[in-house]
C-alpha cells in the first residue's frame, strides 16, 4: 500500500493497526533526527504540524527563535519492518516550518525542494542513483572485520553477507527498489545500489538506507559504518552518484548523433561539475576523515577530469548501449556516504545547471590512468586536483557564490561555521601517528 494523501495514510494506519508514528527530519550535517507521536495525534500532525524545540538541533535555530514545526509528508509514509508486530510503528519524513507558516530556510530538505522547484520551472527533472559503500565491524569501538572477501566475491554465506541480505529485504519492504548488492574491494566492505529516482525521493531513501543498514547490523550484534576511511591502507567508502536530467520521459543528456552520444545539455552539465567541484567538495565530502579517502591509489578520484572507461577520473560517462537511451548518465565519483544527501544533490545540480546556463565547454576525456601521470603531464592537460583537506575545501566553499546561492544564506553560514569548528578541533588533536612516530625519538 502506497500513501499519497492524508486520507491514504489514515486508511492504512487503521487497516494495519499502526500504534506509533515516527516523524523524521534531517539536520544541517545530515544526521537523522525525530520524535514519536501516537496514532491519535496523526490527523493534527498532518493538518497543522507538530511543534518542537529546534534550539538543540545542529544548525536549526538560536535559543531565542527555537520554536519549530514538523509537517509530515504523506508520500513518505512507510511501516518500519524491524519494529514489534504487536505495536506497529510507521515513519514519515517531515518538512520543517517556522511558527508563522513559512518554510524554515535551514531545513536541508527544503533547500533541495527549492532547487528542484526552480529546475521544474524550466522543464527538467533531476534523477540520481547513488552507490553507497560501507563497512561491517565487530562493534563501534574497533575495526575488527567480519570477512576477508574482495570485490564481487561469492563466498560461503558468512555473517556479513547474511546481514547485508537482511538489509536488502528491509529496504524492499519499505518500498525502496534495490538493483544490486555485493561485496566491495576491501575486507568487510559492502555496497547496496538503489534504483535511480527523482532527487528528493532518493535523498529520503538515502537517509532511510543508512538507518536500515545500521539497524539490521545491530540486530546481529554488529556495527555498520559509513565513515569514509575507517581503515588505513585499504579502500575507503564512496557514494558514486549517477545523474541525469529528464524532460518528461526523454533523457536530456542523450543525443544519438552527439559525440559520446551526449547532448549539448549533457556536455555543459558535466563541464559545470568539473569547473565547480572544488567549491562544493566540502559539502559532498564534509568530514575531516573524508580527505583520508581522497588520496591517489585507492580508486577514489582526486583529479578533476572525465572519461568513459577510466575509473580514476572524477566523472565517468558509461558507454552508450543501443536501445538504452534513458540510461545515458554521468557518474560523479568523489562524494562519500557520510554526506548530507539533500545538500550534496543540491550543490551537484547547481554546478551542472551553471554549466548549462553558461554553456561551459567540455574538455577532452582523460583516457589514461591519471594516477600514473606525472604532475607535469597532468598540468599540460589542464588537470587540477580536488582540495587536499577539509580546511582547503572550506576556504574554497566560503568564497563560492554558487554554493551560497544554492544552500541559502542561513544554511550556508551555519555550515561554514560548523566545519571551521570541526577543523579547529581536529588540528589541535595529538594523534596515534604522532605518538608512535615522535614520542620514542623526541
Amino acid at each position: 500500500m502506497k500513501a499519497r494523501t492524508k486520507q491514504d495514510v489514515l486508511r492504512i494506519v487503521k487497516a494495519k493497526k499502526i500504534r506509533y508514528i515516527r516523524l523524521w527530519f534531517t539536520d544541517v550535517l545530515g544526521f537523522l533526527k525525530g520524535f514519536t507521536i501516537t496514532v491519535d495525534e496523526l490527523p493534527r500532525a498532518m493538518d497543522d504540524g507538530m511543534g518542537f524545540d529546534g534550539s538543540s538541533i545542529e544548525g536549526f535555530a538560536r535559543i531565542e527563535e527555537s520554536d519549530m514545526v514538523a509537517r509530515p509528508d504523506p508520500k513518505s509514509f512507510v511501516i518500519l519492518p524491524w519494529e514489534s508486530q504487536k505495536q506497529r510503528v510507521a515513519r514519515m519524513v517531515c518538512d520543517i516550518y517556522k511558527p508563522d507558516g513559512n518554510p524554515f530556510e535551514a531545513d536541508p530538505r527544503y533547500v533541495l525542494k527549492k532547487n528542484l522547484a526552480a529546475l521544474k520551472k524550466i522543464g527538467f527533472i533531476f534523477n540520481v542513483g547513488p552507490e553507497l559503500e560501507y563497512f561491517y565491524f565487530n562493534n563501534p569501538k574497533n575495526t575488527i572485520i567480519l570477512d576477508k572477501g574482495g570485490y564481487f566475491d561469492l563466498t560461503p554465506l558468512d555473517m556479513a553477507e547474511k546481514i547485508r541480505n537482511n538489509a536488502v529485504t528491509a529496504l524492499e519492504s519499505l518500498g525502496i527498489i534495490v538493483e544490486y548488492s555485493h561485496h566491495e574491494v576491501a575486507s568487510s566492505q559492502h555496497e547496496i545500489d538503489l534504483r535511480y529516482s527523482d532527487a528528493l525521493t532518493m535523498a529520503d531513501n538515502v537517509m532511510t538506507y543508512r538507518l536500515v543498514v545500521k539497524e539490521t547490523a545491530q540486530e546481529k550484534g554488529m556495527h555498520a559504518s559509513f565513515m569514509p576511511k575507517p581503515v588505513y591502507g585499504v579502500n575507503g567508502s564512496g557514494m558514486h552518484t549517477h545523474q541525469s536530467l529528464f524532460k518528461g520521459t526523454k533523457n536530456a543528456f542523450f543525443d544519438k548523433k552527439g559525440k559520446y552520444h551526449l547532448s549539448d545539455i549533457g556536455k555543459h552539465y558535466i563541464a559545470g561539475l568539473l569547473k565547480h567541484a572544488p567549491e562544493f567538495t566540502s559539502v559532498t565530502n564534509q568530514w575531516v576523515n573524508s580527505y583520508k579517502r581522497l588520496i591517489p591509489g585507492y580508486e577514489a578520484p582526486v583529479y578533476i577530469c572525465w572519461a568513459q572507461m577510466n575509473r580514476s577520473a572524477l566523472i565517468r560517462v558509461p558507454m552508450y548501449k543501443p536501445g538504452k537511451e534513458k540510461s545515458t548518465r554521468m557518474e560523479f565519483r568523489s562524494p562519500d556516504p557520510a554526506c548530507n544527501p539533500y545538500l550534496a544533490f543540491s550543490v551537484m545540480l547547481a554546478a551542472g545547471m551553471e554549466g548549462i546556463k553558461n554553456k561551459y565547454k567540455l574538455p577532452e576525456p582523460a583516457n589514461d590512468n591519471i594516477y600514473d601521470m606525472s604532475q607535469k603531464q597532468r598540468e599540460s592537460l589542464g588537470i587540477k586536483s580536488l582540495p587536499e583537506d577539509l580546511s582547503e575545501a572550506i576556504k574554497l566553499t566560503e568564497k563560492s557564490k554558487l554554493v551560497r546561492e544554492c544552500l541559502g544564506e542561513k544554511l550556508f553560514e551555519h555550515f561554514i561555521r560548523n566545519k571551521k569548528m570541526e577543523w579547529d578541533e581536529y588540528k589541535a588533536q595529538v594523534t596515534h601517528y604522532e605518538i608512535d612516530k615522535y614520542l620514542p625519538i623526541l
